[in-house]
């Protein structure tokens, strides 16, 4: 696929190539409108029910098969053609859905609105709860996990100087790197290139 570049005076920038279905900005805007109607819908699990832990309550099968359509989206947001990434996301979103429902029927509770969850870089769900009274309301549910009360924050952040200082002098600057995923089977796979050998019914 060919590459494009972006010129700055005599500086030219190379860019990765586009994806087959973003060939055009028209195509761009529709695949994208799909794409973030998937995104909401990670965001709104993740926030209800916490850092990667709806596809841990579900049963191997159904985990696997939500792997699968992952795999699937990323396939086609990475290789396929328009038509493949609307219909992935649609698939995407019903599967979110199916894991919420299965979740629900099942009695597993929520995230507690009261922890608030993201992670460290090296995976580890970091859970935010307003003070140690709080602190039991993290759930694990296979996950590792650390609890820190906001107190506990504030005195980590009273040690380190330099961090404060920067967001006292920048006011907006935000803290980067956040990695956003734990323990997460595709994390493994580098090339989504590859099809996979069966239909993931959602």
């Amino acid at each position: 696929m060919a590459r494009s570049a972006i010129t700055f005076g005599d500086t030219v920038i190379e860019t990765p190539p586009r994806q087959p279905w973003a060939r055009s900005n028209g195509m761009y805007i529709a695949g994208r409108a799909y794409l973030d109607e998937a995104d909401q819908t990670a965001a709104q699990m993740e926030t209800k029910w916490g850092v990667g832990r709806l596809r841990l309550l579900v049963s191997l099968e159904l985990r696997e098969k939500f792997d699968r359509q992952r795999y699937l989206l990323n396939q086609a947001v990475w290789h396929g053609e328009l038509e493949e990434v609307r219909t992935q996301s649609a698939r995407m979103i019903k599967a979110y859905e199916f894991l919420n429902r299965t979740a629900t029927e099942a009695g597993h509770q929520p995230l507690d609105p009261m922890v608030w969850e993201t992670t460290s870089a090296d995976g580890t769900v970091i859970a935010i709860v307003p003070d140690a009274t709080h602190a039991h309301r993290a759930l694990s549910d296979g996950r590792r996990v650390a609890v820190y009360s906001l107190d506990e924050i504030g005195r980590m952040l009273s040690d380190v100087n330099l961090l404060q200082a920067a967001k006292l002098v920048f006011p907006g600057a935000t803290v980067t790197g956040i990695k956003r995923t734990i323990d997460d089977p595709l994390e493994f796979i580098h090339d989504s290139s590859a099809s996979l050998d069966d239909e993931i019914p959602f």
